[in-house]
C-alpha cells in the first residue's frame, strides 16, 4: 500500500516535485555559466603567458628583425612554454665541421647578434640549446649515431655562450635529438639542411637556480670536458680531439 502525502505536504506524484534533493534557484545556472567564463578566461591567460611577457615578447621582436634584416635561415616561436628561436644552415653554410662538433665562424656570427637579445633574459630563466642533425648515418670514431653527435654539438654551442659570451653557465644546458624531429624531409640538400639547426629555448619561468656571481674568477668559470680545448676565436670551441674528426663531405648530419 503506498504511503499517503500527510495533511498540508505535496504529493510526491506532483510534477512540481524533485525526486531527488530540492530544486536550484534561478540564479543558480546564470551563476554557473560566468564560473565556467572565468575558468576558460584564466586558462587562456596560463597559456598566453609567455606571449604576454613584455621581455619575452621584445626579444623575439629583436630576433625577427635581426633574422630579416641578416637574411638568416631561421624562426622564432612564443608559446606558453616560452621563446623558441631556430637557426638553420642555409646556402651550403655549416654550422659545425663535417661528421664534428666544432663550431664555425658561420655560426658564430649568429649567435654574436644573438646573444646581446637573449642574455637579459638568461640572467633570470633557463637556456636549453636543442641540436638536431639530418637523417645521414654516422659511425666514426668518436660518435657512434646522430644522437651522440647532435648533444656534442648542443653542447659546444652552450660552451660558445658560456665562454665567449659570459651566459650564466647554471642557466644554461644543452640536449640532443638526433635526427628524431625532422622539420623537412631529408631527401633533398634543401631538407636536410633545414634539419641540421641549432634551437635556442628559453623558458617562460623564472629559474629557481640562482646566480653565483662569476665575477670573473677561475673557480667560477665551468670546468671544460676532459681532452677539450679553450675557445680561442670565432670558430673554436672544440670537444675532443680536433683532428680525425672529420668524414667525407658527402656523408654530412
Amino acid at each position: 500500500m503506498p504511503l499517503r502525502a500527510p495533511k498540508g505536504f505535496i504529493d510526491e506524484s506532483d510534477p512540481k516535485v524533485c525526486q531527488i534533493g530540492h530544486p536550484a534557484p534561478p540564479w543558480l545556472v546564470n551563476y554557473a555559466d560566468l564560473m565556467t567564463e572565468l575558468v576558460c578566461f584564466f586558462v587562456i591567460l596560463y597559456a598566453l603567458s609567455a606571449a604576454l611577457n613584455k621581455n619575452v615578447q621584445n626579444a623575439k621582436n629583436q630576433v625577427d628583425e635581426m633574422i630579416k634584416e641578416k637574411k638568416v635561415a631561421g624562426e622564432t616561436e612564443v608559446n606558453k612554454q616560452g621563446l623558441k628561436v631556430t637557426l638553420e644552415e642555409k646556402g651550403g653554410s655549416s654550422f659545425f665541421t663535417s661528421g664534428a662538433a666544432e663550431t664555425t665562424a658561420e655560426i658564430d656570427s649568429k649567435i654574436q647578434e644573438l646573444a646581446p637579445v637573449l642574455k637579459p633574459l638568461v640572467a633570470t630563466n633557463d637556456l636549453l640549446i636543442e641540436g638536431h642533425t639530418d637523417s645521414q648515418r654516422i659511425s666514426n670514431e668518436f660518435f657512434d649515431s646522430n644522437w651522440e653527435l647532435s648533444t656534442a654539438r648542443a653542447t659546444a654551442v652552450a660552451r660558445l655562450l658560456v665562454d665567449k659570451y659570459g651566459f650564466p653557465p647554471e642557466h644554461v644546458g644543452a640536449v640532443g635529438y638526433g635526427d628524431n624531429r625532422p622539420i623537412a624531409p631529408n631527401d633533398t640538400p634543401e631538407g636536410r639542411a633545414r634539419n641540421r639547426r641549432v634551437v635556442f629555448f628559453i623558458s617562460a619561468e623564472n629559474s629557481k637556480i640562482p646566480l653565483k656571481g662569476r665575477g670573473g674568477s677561475a673557480a667560477s668559470q665551468p670546468a671544460p670536458p676532459a681532452g677539450a680545448t679553450e675557445p680561442s676565436g670565432a670558430n673554436s670551441v672544440p670537444l675532443g680531439p680536433e683532428t680525425k674528426l672529420g668524414e667525407p663531405a658527402g656523408n654530412k648530419p
